[in-house]
């Protein structure tokens, strides 16, 4: 089973930016479509972005269209999130997550592997 782990979480006012990134190990990263997910306070996880194995095909939830952007390096075994213009509902604590489907997936039980998560906290 891959190993996951994200960064570039923290604290910023609305308006902000902020780039996450996922570091990938112990699997052929470059195979398996990767996605973020995110979860707020009080409110189950829900799919942010995904991205398929060659970064060709991206798809968004809808809150985060033209805010966030969802890249990959290959080379590098890394996922990112830019993410720009933050709101404070975008406060959540952010999961990367790997699937072998080689379609972009949206569903949760399509990403058997995940990171343990990085908090982001949007203020007023």
């Amino acid at each position: 089973q891959g190993h996951l782990v994200e960064s570039g979480g923290g604290s910023v006012q609305a308006g902000g930016s902020l780039r996450l990134s996922c570091t990938a190990s112990a699997f052929t990263f470059k195979a398996y479509t990767m996605a973020w997910f995110r979860q707020a306070p009080g409110k189950e996880i829900e799919f942010a972005a995904a991205i398929n194995w060659s970064g060709q095909s991206t798809q968004y939830v809808d809150s985060v269209k033209g805010r966030f952007t969802i890249s990959r390096d290959n080379a590098a075994n890394t996922l990112y999130l830019q993410m720009n213009h933050l709101k404070p509902e975008d406060t959540a604590v952010y999961y990367c997550a790997a699937s072998e489907k080689p379609a972009i997936q949206t569903t949760i039980r399509a990403y058997p592997n995940w990171g343990q998560g990085t908090q982001v906290t949007v203020s007023p």
